[in-house]
């Protein structure tokens, strides 16, 4: 089990980030949103986190919750590529209005996966 997070996980392509906004689906768990497309041209799944300004002011605040939902993912993502081909552009935005326990990052993002993992898994 590799729980590392490389640099070729990391989605960093604003062309992507843009698509994923404009023609990505998304699936929510309270107190994250994830957008996701599939991607062919990706080799692996990747992945970005973003947290509002405008909730947050503080860059410090953004940059803590942004580690933690990090983390978790690092955790979790073997959930998503155990049985999966596919590979996905996915993108975590926190949508709660107060500063989170890591505790919460931790039900939500093994239950987004498990859904985007079951969604795909009826398509095909």
């Amino acid at each position: 089990m590799n729980l590392r997070f490389p640099k070729s996980e990391k989605l960093k392509s604003s062309k992507t980030i843009e698509q994923l906004f404009t023609e990505g689906k998304s699936i929510t768990a309270f107190p994250l949103k994830m957008l996701f497309i599939t991607e062919d041209s990706l080799i692996t799944t990747q992945a970005a986190f973003a947290v509002p300004k405008r909730n947050f002011k503080s860059a410090v605040v953004r940059n803590r919750i942004k580690r933690q939902i990090r983390e978790s993912y690092r955790h979790h993502k073997q959930l998503l590529t155990a049985n999966n081909c596919k590979c996905f552009a996915l993108l975590f935005l926190y949508i709660g209005k107060d500063k989170p326990q890591y505790e919460q990052f931790e039900k939500a993002i093994p239950e987004l996966l498990k859904k985007l993992k079951n969604q795909f898994r009826e398509i095909l």
